[in-house]
């Protein structure tokens, strides 16, 4: 089968509509298919000429669609690469979202025909684009064609980078919405990423914020998600879910009011709470989806951290076994579990049968936590700025007793 080998840069778009057309009505006979060619060939010259970039990708977008089924993906990736090169040709913003838009309904309306070449046109014509939004645009095809053509691995590693996509891009609300859940879709479909699909699902949530009952109502079942996504992460023991209003609006909803209940016990009780929960509403939690014992092991986590925050500094090992309900023998396992998840910094002291606590945990890290935190960040830059001030002025005065003893010598 014949390549697409252009000559020369002018003629790269011909050659492409040449190729493409010939190949599609090669099944006619030549009297049928020459005339045809000839006519898309002319069509193509004269955009060519005119500057007409994009009625030109939509006469090759149209031919190349028609012979993608029978080249090889060498032949379909050079093809597109010329067309969507055409975004190039133009100064016109408006023109260049138009060839975009043109390229990317093409490519993404049958997903599942060679996904990741697919997939590879799209992430090229990406990268030849300058302007944020279209780029946004083009990104969004790019995860729903990944979506629909299950090729999402190709795209995951891309996600590290959003923050600084983020600052490119400058998008609006809505479009970090839409963003942030398509992200957190994906990653919901890996079990091993439960944590940065939770960690994008409340960044579609905290998006939010100041806005009113019926705008809040839009994201009631998503904040529902989070909930049981929580509870249900064995790795995820901190959050703020409790300080946003999309999460708050299901603490008086009927549907939601009680799964609003479970979240305030893993993020402010302890164990027994859970277990009166669980007698009450088994069934609830089984429709979620959520397993009691994996949701015990992680309320006696939970119950563990904090009890090492209550400010004492030790934990008697019987308060450990009453909270955590275990027998004497299993205390120190927990605690070294509670170590190992890096949930609470202490030693055991199995002489006086304590656990020693170095530092405690806040088990909410909300505005309460965070203003703590900055309460402590000004003290500390001010105990520094006090210090450096003494340095220098002993400084100043010790330079000063040389100069003296100096003279003195002379």
């Amino acid at each position: 089968m014949a390549t697409v080998v252009p000559t020369s840069e002018e003629d790269a778009a011909l050659s492409v509509v040449r190729f493409a057309s010939e190949l599609a009505w090669a099944d006619a006979g030549p009297e049928v298919a020459e005339p045809q060619v000839s006519r898309l060939c002319m069509e193509a010259e004269e955009f060519i000429v005119m500057g007409k970039w994009l009625e030109l990708a939509s006469l090759m977008i149209t031919s190349a669609e028609l012979i993608f089924s029978k080249v090889s993906e060498k032949d379909i990736e050079s093809i597109f690469t010329i067309i969507c090169n055409l975004v190039t040709k133009t100064e016109n913003p408006d023109e260049v979202m138009e060839i975009v838009k043109v390229v990317t309904a093409k490519i993404i309306h049958q997903p599942n025909e060679k996904p990741a070449v697919r997939l590879k046109i799209l992430i090229n014509l990406y990268n030849l684009l300058e302007t944020p939004y279209c780029q946004f645009y083009v990104y969004m095809k790019i995860l729903n064609l990944a979506i629909d053509g299950k090729v999402t691995e190709h795209i995951i590693p891309s996600f590290k980078k959003m923050d600084n996509f983020l600052k490119d891009w400058k998008i609006g609300i809505p479009e970090q919405r839409e963003l942030f859940l398509t992200i957190s879709n994906i990653l919901k479909e890996n079990k091993s990423m439960a944590k940065d699909a939770f960690k994008f699902l409340t960044s579609y949530l905290a998006t939010f914020l100041g806005e009113d009952a019926h705008v809040l109502g839009e994201a009631k079942e998503e904040a529902a998600l989070a909930i049981v996504e929580f509870v249900r992460a064995p790795d995820i023991f901190q959050c703020d879910l409790l300080d946003f209003p999309t999460v708050a609006q299901l603490e008086k909803d009927a549907k939601h009011g009680l799964l609003y209940q479970l979240l305030k016990i893993f993020l402010t009780q302890r164990l027994d709470a859970y277990l009166d929960y669980h007698a009450a509403n088994s069934t609830l939690l089984k429709s979620y989806g959520l397993v009691h014992e994996e949701c015990i092991v992680k309320m006696r986590l939970i119950s563990l951290v904090d009890l090492s925050s209550d400010g004492s500094g030790q934990i008697p090992y019987e308060l450990i076994q009453d909270t955590l309900r275990i027998n004497d023998d299993e205390v120190e396992l927990w605690v070294v579990r509670a170590i190992t998840a890096k949930l609470i910094d202490c030693k055991m002291d199995q002489m006086n049968q304590v656990v020693v606590v170095n530092h405690p945990s806040d088990r909410v890290f909300g505005q309460h936590q965070w203003q703590a935190l900055r309460t402590k960040l000004v003290t500390w830059r001010g105990n520094i700025a006090n210090l450096i001030s003494t340095i220098q002025a002993n400084k100043i005065t010790e330079d000063g007793s040389q100069a003296a003893q100096g003279l003195v010598v002379r």
